[in-house]
């Protein structure tokens, strides 16, 4: 079962939190879709085909959906919740031109971008449709774009290990906590599983980790979590130095800024 709670709508494009409830592995019938669409997830994994393409979905990874294309969704994991964009085909030009299609449709989710989706998301708790949320609107689907340039071209089966792999981080499991025990677990060289990262997402291994961690960290501080030790021993993390210097690499800002950006009923400027 699905729904879909309208966040905010503005000039040629509107905002949904779309919940899942769906818990089964096979393919669902095929859906079209008339406008294009940036969806990402906010919790949980599921996943996606395409022109014949399947992926997994989750925090890390999203998709831009185009206008005709026929996707099918599989939910094996149990539900999710996500953010569905939906640009309409006139904004979509202006705002990534009028090129050719991209080249792919999946979209990896660094931490800047992820922060950009977070701040999106405030802009629509405002109301404010024509101005601030449009504004919010332009370095989400910028950064977007960002991450579709192609890939290097898959071979064999990095992406079965890489799968596998993002599984075993996603589920925190024990194997995941250093790079030769993920090997072993997945029962592949280490070296294979290093290079698999960087052919399929173009990252390695060790910055995939740590974005997973840092969004982990993310979603604390948006609770308003105060003491950054405790979080940081917490996410595991040497120590509060660590955290900091991790997510700032990766978001921009310290934790003790964007525990600030992103505290409900607490929006400062940027800084």
């Amino acid at each position: 079962m699905r729904s879909a709670v309208r966040l905010g709508i503005g000039s040629g494009f509107s905002l949904d939190a779309v919940t899942c409830h769906d818990d089964h592995r096979g393919w669902s019938p095929p859906e079209m879709s008339s406008a294009y669409r940036v969806v990402l997830v906010r919790r949980g994994r599921f996943r996606r085909k395409a022109d014949g393409r399947a992926t997994v979905v989750d925090p890390t990874m999203a998709y831009l959906g185009i206008p005709g294309e026929e996707e099918h969704f599989a939910h094996p994991a149990g539900g999710d919740v996500c953010t569905s964009l939906c640009v309409s085909p006139d904004l979509w030009r202006s705002l990534a031109g009028d090129g050719a299609a991209p080249s792919r449709s999946t979209i990896y989710v660094d931490a800047r971008l992820d922060l950009a989706h977070r701040r999106f998301l405030a802009a629509a708790r405002t109301g404010d449709a024509a101005f601030e949320l449009a504004e919010a609107l332009l370095p989400l689907v910028s950064t977007a774009l960002a991450q579709l340039a192609p890939l290097p071209e898959r071979r064999g089966t990095s992406d079965v290990i890489v799968e596998a792999a993002r599984d075993a981080i996603a589920a925190g499991h024990p194997a995941a906590d250093g790079l030769l025990p993920l090997a072993e677990f997945l029962a592949v060289s280490p070296y294979q599983l290093s290079r698999a990262f960087t052919r399929e997402l173009g990252v390695s291994l060790t910055h995939y980790r740590n974005r997973v961690r840092v969004g982990r960290a993310l979603d604390r501080l948006e609770g308003g979590a105060a003491n950054l030790a405790l979080l940081a021993a917490e996410l595991g993390f040497a120590d509060q130095a660590h955290l900091t210097r991790t997510v700032r690499r990766h978001a921009g800002r310290t934790p003790a800024v964007l525990r600030r950006l992103l505290a409900p009923g607490d929006r400062p400027h940027d800084r």
